[in-house]
């Protein structure tokens, strides 16, 4: 039986430390979890990371062959409506990590999850650079707020 956590919240506390104080909760949890048993785990970790951005940040999960989490990187750093992705900085970084597979996510500032043609080309790109050294491409998620697109579920991956 998993024991659950009892917070007391304190006085006067903003909007934005309420939200850091959830991100740290599941950041712990992820961390501890070592596997990626529960998409609403990944989804609720993503969102915490990636859906107060206030422009769009391209992040990749790290996993091994169990899926196993190995790390969690925040890659490239963009505008309010876009962000530049180096497949070979996505490449490197998956090989000095010696992942066997990965999830990648970013955010769209704006709010609305919905892939754009260019998020679709990329991950098709990404996907095939991917398959070239034997690392499965697991999802690729867009977070837009409280709404999260998953790639896998769409069958676009």
């Amino acid at each position: 039986m998993s024991q659950t956590k009892s917070y007391t919240a304190v006085p006067n506390l903003s909007e934005l430390d309420v939200l850091e104080w959830a991100q740290s909760i599941l950041e712990a949890r992820f961390k501890r979890s070592n596997y990626l048993t529960n998409p609403s785990m990944v989804r609720g970790y993503l969102q915490a990371q990636l859906a107060t951005e206030e422009r769009e940040v391209f992040a990749i999960i790290l996993l091994d062959s169990q899926h196993g989490v190995l790390g969690f990187e925040k890659l490239f750093y963009g505008t309010i409506d876009s962000a530049s992705v180096y497949p070979r900085e996505v490449i490197k970084t998956v090989l000095n990590a010696n992942a066997a597979a990965v999830i990648i996510a970013h955010n769209h500032p704006s709010g609305n999850p919905e892939p754009s043609r260019a998020d679709i080309a990329l991950t098709t790109r990404l996907r095939d650079a991917l398959n070239t050294i034997d690392v499965r491409l697991l999802d690729h998620l867009v977070v837009g707020g409280l709404e999260i697109v998953s790639f896998a579920e769409r069958g676009l991956i």
